[in-house]
């Protein structure tokens, strides 16, 4: 399975924000730089369980180059810090597979 494609924003005197493109109404913050992938993993661990419990399906997640050309996250990537990828949850990967 693909990675989730996370776009990680940083504002003077502000702590890293990360938005998750293929993942809606999930988002995570990080102090320090060395924190950005755990809480990242963290936190699309915890939106897999909800929207698992939930009864959603989540969403594929699509390549980089894709992501790119989506209006919706043009501006998102032209004035991101960086962009990182996570590979899927585990929970997410057995689920599928069941």
């Amino acid at each position: 399975m693909k990675p989730y494609i996370v776009i990680v924003h940083k504002d003077p005197e502000s702590a890293y924000g990360m938005t998750f493109p293929d993942a809606p109404g999930c988002f995570s913050a990080a102090d320090e730089i060395d924190d950005l992938f755990a809480m990242a993993e963290e936190a699309l661990s915890l939106w897999a369980e909800g929207e698992i419990d939930d009864g959603r399906l989540m969403p594929a997640p699509r390549g980089l180059e894709e992501l790119k050309r989506d209006p919706a996250w043009m501006e998102s990537f032209s004035d991101a810090a960086m962009v990182i990828a996570v590979p899927p949850p585990t929970v997410a990967v057995r689920h599928a597979a069941e």
